[in-house]
């Protein structure tokens, strides 16, 4: 399980986050390997005698950009979002895509298995309610840390929702060199993809109207499963699958 470190500067907040996780705590900085840095400006993702790390910052970067200069028509496009859908993120990471389809007034539930993953996800939140301008959004985000499969059907039982998203771990070409540096970190953390058909068919049986996969444009169909039909863009597409099971009336 990755380690996490605090630097003097680190909140309470953060002690908190690794005891919930139940992430081991280094007494001092490793000599290799990845580890999680709690300090002043949250927690972030570092390789041990490296200068790059990954935080989730909701309040800059690219999302931004995504959030101001627009970036998410195509995954609107993808979900519906006029006919406002409840969306389950059930592959939550960093919480990009999730903080996108809040962004667009919808209601989210995203889900993250991974220890350290789930730690840095909940860190980015709760630095982003704090933050007047997209506290709003984050608010509209509901994170839950566990198995996606296992979460769905305990879920299902209660209520469905409309719409579930998957992005699944992907190897994508071209890319710049800090995006490059983040994605190794984050698969040398994560390491194997999650069981496609398993996660896909649980996905298929909850959602009442559509199940939506981002994916490299050129990509394979996830577990081989040609879709309904698709959305694509220069560089991305989605795969729109259609349920299992048909919404019954006065669902």
């Amino acid at each position: 399980m990755t380690p996490i470190y605090f630097d003097h500067t680190a909140t309470e907040h953060a002690c908190r986050l690794a005891r919930q996780f139940q992430l081991p705590i280094l007494s001092d900085l490793p000599d290799s390997g990845e580890y999680l840095l709690a300090d002043a400006e949250g927690i972030s993702l570092c390789r041990a005698g490296e200068k790059g790390r990954v935080r989730v910052d909701f309040g800059g970067g690219a999302a931004q950009y995504r959030r101001t200069k627009g970036g998410g028509e195509l995954i609107a496009k993808a979900v519906n979002h006029t006919t406002k859908p409840t969306v389950w993120d059930c592959t939550g990471g960093l919480g990009r895509d999730s903080f996108v389809l809040a962004s667009l007034s919808l209601n989210v539930q995203t889900f993250e298995q991974h220890p350290a993953v789930a730690c840095l996800l909940a860190d980015g939140l709760e630095r982003a309610l704090q933050e007047p301008e997209i506290q709003d959004i984050a608010r509209r985000i509901t994170f839950r840390h566990g198995d996606a499969v296992e979460l769905m059907r305990e879920l299902a039982a209660q209520s469905r929702p409309d719409i579930v998203y998957l992005d699944p771990m992907y190897p994508e070409r071209q890319k710049s060199a800090a995006v490059k540096k983040e994605m190794a970190y984050f698969h040398s953390v994560v390491g194997a993809a999650q069981e496609e058909a398993e996660l896909l068919a649980a996905a298929r049986a909850v959602a009442k109207k559509r199940v939506v996969v981002k994916r490299p444009r050129l990509g394979e169909f996830l577990n081989g499963e040609k879709p309904a039909y698709q959305y694509t863009g220069k560089s991305t597409r989605f795969d729109v699958y259609l349920p299992d099971h048909p919404v019954k009336d006065g669902e």
